[in-house]
């Protein structure tokens, strides 16, 4: 049965001419299979539907024809025994006949289902590629998402380091406070053991009598200064704190005092008062010391909320 040429194939098939003669001319008319993948590879192309222009003096579907048209007739060997010039010929050509309508149709089903093969191919291959790429895409997402969370949790580490830096110097003030609050009363307790001693061993000696005359008297004493003062402070809850503190130390240490020796919840603010007379102590109180705010030599203070 003769068969269809590549060209005459593509368009029975339906292909536009001008995409058939370019896969035909782009495959090197090396058969209908190899056009039929390069369409479907190039089908896409922007310059899939622009003219076709084929080289001078080659017309697609002849070359073949051509070619064996302008060779000489093969003779045979003479050294097989065939005499030159006998006029017997070993001739190959194949008497070609026009193709019935019957022939092409089959020819043409034929191509058709060689066509739906390569596309079915083609979908397997493009649905593949699809799987993969969402494959690639889930991988990507989980990367960055890895990423995310160890820059999160980067941050979490750094921010509560942070706050333990924190809470240690915290610590490490308040100790300072309790540590200066102990010499305060180690120094005041050497001081007052001092002041006792010497009031026992004055107590110890024999009364003297005094003289009555009027002209041993002396002027009237002056006022004593004290340098310290007794603070009692009544807390929220009803209780009381004892503590003395020299008299040019700040309001604000008896605030720290409290804070270090009282069952205030810490973080808490209050505030300071006198009950008698009636005096809030604000502030700017904070930086007198006691003396200069009537504290000396003793004095009751109020915790209040804030």
């Amino acid at each position: 049965m003769a068969e269809l040429t590549t060209l005459d194939s593509l368009l029975e098939m339906g292909f536009d001419r001008n995409r058939a003669e370019r896969a035909v001319a782009s495959t090197g008319n090396q058969g209908i299979e190899q056009a039929m993948d390069w369409l479907m590879a190039h089908e896409n192309d922007p310059d899939i539907d622009e003219p076709y222009v084929p080289p001078v003096g080659n017309v697609l579907g002849e070359a073949a024809d051509t070619q064996s048209g302008t060779e000489p007739p093969t003779r045979e060997d003479p050294a097989e025994g065939t005499a030159e010039g006998d006029g017997s010929f070993v001739e190959d050509e194949e008497n070609k006949r026009p193709m019935s309508e019957e022939e092409k149709q089959e020819q043409v089903k034929r191509l058709e289902e060689l066509m739906r093969v390569k596309q079915a191919e083609r979908r397997e291959r493009e649905r593949a590629e699809e799987v993969e790429r969402e494959k690639q895409r889930r991988r990507q997402g989980q990367e960055l998402q890895q990423i995310r969370q160890k820059i999160q949790d980067d941050e979490m580490k750094k921010l509560a380091e942070q706050r333990r830096r924190e809470k240690m110097e915290d610590k490490m003030a308040r100790q300072r406070v309790k540590d200066k609050i102990a010499r305060d009363r180690e120094e005041r307790a050497q001081k007052f053991g001092g002041g006792a001693a010497s009031t026992t061993s004055a107590s110890s000696q024999p009364n003297l009598p005094s003289p009555s005359s009027p002209t041993s008297q002396g002027p009237p004493p002056s006022k004593k200064e004290y340098d310290e003062s007794r603070i009692q402070v009544r807390l929220l809850d009803g209780s009381t704190i004892t503590a003395a503190f020299k008299a040019q130390e700040p309001l604000a240490a008896v605030r720290v005092y409290i804070q270090m020796n009282s069952n205030t919840p810490e973080g808490q603010d209050f505030t300071l008062l006198s009950p008698y007379p009636r005096h809030i102590y604000t502030e700017q109180d904070m930086e007198k010391p006691l003396k200069e705010l009537g504290l000396v030599p003793s004095a009751v203070l109020v915790v209040s909320k804030k």
